[in-house]
């Protein structure tokens, strides 16, 4: 059994002051050890993150969630007690009951990487909006043609790494390609990999945060240049 201290949930955070503080305290409610990377907010975000509990480091202007996360990285595996890390999403979309999923797959099956996915549990594929549903069934299909990974879904912010697993991976991407990177390097690395089902809560303003159509064409092409790589 995992000791909670022992896992670290790295969240990237811009202007998300309004969600963050409800983001983080029920995950140090179970122990668990959270950081969050202001990228260059103009909010109160790094505020309402510490009052939740978190650890804060701050980007001095905003560099991308695939930045934010590479910080992360950075400091947990400064972290003598550090063994899993998880990348977590600052908006509400991600529930703590799925992190305690991935951890479980990780632990049970020996993995490097244990990944969400959206369809492996039918009730929680229904909630994904309809427009969202195609074009992640074509990233995850592309993913498989350009990774070899046989995944069920891409581009999924929920993941849970052993820290020597994500001490290995090679970031260079800022912003959206992070996604597809990570799992390209996965593939290069030859890291072991599970899948868990894991819940995703789409609200409207997770939406308009990050779900309109354009952002998806956004993601599609950062799997394909990052294919390309």
């Amino acid at each position: 059994m995992l000791a909670a201290p022992s896992v670290w949930i790295v969240i990237p955070a811009l202007n998300e002051a309004r969600t963050i503080g409800e983001v983080v305290a029920p995950l140090r409610a179970h122990g668990w050890r959270v950081l969050v990377i202001d990228d260059g907010s103009h909010d109160t975000t790094a505020a309402a993150a510490q009052a939740g509990g978190a650890v804060v480091l701050r980007h001095a202007i905003n560099l991308g969630q695939g930045a934010g996360l590479r910080t992360g990285f950075a400091f947990v595996r400064a972290q003598p007690e550090a063994r899993i890390v998880v990348t977590y999403d600052a908006d509400g979309q991600h529930q703590p009951e799925s992190v305690a999923t991935l951890l479980g797959a990780l632990e049970q099956s020996g993995a490097d990487v244990a990944l969400g996915s959206r369809f492996l549990d039918p009730a929680a594929s229904r909630e994904i909006p309809t427009s969202r549903r195609a074009l992640l069934r074509l990233a995850t299909l592309f993913t498989r043609a350009t990774t070899g990974l046989r995944l069920t879904d891409a581009h999924n912010g929920l993941r849970a790494l052993t820290v020597e697993a994500a001490t290995r991976l090679r970031l260079t991407h800022n912003r959206m390609a992070h996604a597809s990177e990570i799992l390209s390097e996965i593939a290069r690395l030859g890291l072991r990999y599970v899948e868990a089902p894991v819940t995703i809560r789409y609200t409207d303003y997770s939406m308009a945060k990050g779900q309109r159509p354009l952002d998806a064409i956004a993601i599609l092409w950062d799997i394909f240049t990052a294919g390309l790589r």
